[in-house]
């Protein structure tokens, strides 16, 4: 788990506003920013993790925390905490279908993130770079053996979760009047609540469990009057402690089995 993973999407959303500040347009930006966090998380992994690669779990956890407050501070540094703001990706004019009222917007989000969820399936599923990829987190020292580059794997695993980052940032941050260097830590918990629901281990329970759980919120915070706005964080909270204490595997994800 990388606990600085919310961080790095906020500082590649911020070099998305400094290019779309520059004269680019917004999915100019949207482009460049995906490369260049690509390529950022390469980096990353290559200087700040592989050191620790062999490590203790605990140890990269720690690692990460400390990579988190870097990354934060680093973007207060560079952009000041001013809070800035990014221009709606799609119109903010709601359309009507059979009497109910859709957002642009949110259907554009929508349709972006699945077609990122997507393009990950068939890369991970049918290309022979990501087999390598699902073999070295599998079995390192089994990929080792047949020839798989693990310690590259990793860095590439590490490049594509900073790209991932930068496409949520970038659809999230136009949703809000304005964001600053907080901007992906509830995103994250949320995100993390999602995952947790449908199972850390299984892709597609992601999906499902953060839908189900972005719905669940949503009734709660608008039918639960205590509840409201303010309390709708908690609650994803809230599902994470339930479902580790009642199904810690998840919804779609396998339970673990020891052979005695």
């Amino acid at each position: 788990v990388n606990f600085a993973q919310g961080e790095m999407a906020m500082f590649s959303t911020f070099i998305a506003w400094s290019l779309i500040h520059h004269g680019f347009s917004y999915w100019e930006a949207f482009s460049l920013t995906i490369a260049i966090s690509f390529l950022g998380g390469v980096a990353v992994e290559r200087v700040v993790i592989r050191p620790v690669e062999s490590a203790p779990v605990l140890t990269v956890v720690i690692v990460t925390l400390g990579l988190f407050f870097v990354v934060n501070g680093a973007a207060r540094w560079i952009w000041s905490p001013e809070t800035r703001s990014l221009p709606n990706a799609f119109s903010t004019k709601p359309i009507d279908v059979g009497g109910v009222a859709f957002s642009i917007q949110d259907l554009g989000t929508i349709a972006v993130s699945l077609g990122a969820v997507a393009l990950l399936w068939l890369f991970f599923r049918f290309t022979k770079l990501g087999l390598a990829s699902r073999a070295a987190a599998v079995n390192r020292e089994a990929s080792r053996l047949l020839g798989v580059r693990v310690s590259w794997m990793l860095a590439l695993g590490w490049g594509l979760a900073a790209a991932m980052g930068a496409v949520s940032g970038m659809l999230t941050a136009p949703a809000l009047a304005s964001f600053d260097q907080n901007l992906m830590q509830p995103v994250l918990l949320y995100a993390f609540a999602g995952a947790v629901l449908g199972g850390i281990d299984s892709p597609f329970g992601a999906v499902v469990g953060s839908l189900i759980l972005g719905v669940l919120v949503n009734l709660i915070g608008t039918y639960v009057d205590w509840v409201g706005t303010e309390l709708r964080l908690p609650v994803a909270l809230g599902v994470i402690l339930g479902v580790l204490l009642i199904r810690p595997a998840g919804l779609f994800g396998k339970p673990a089995a020891r052979r005695v």
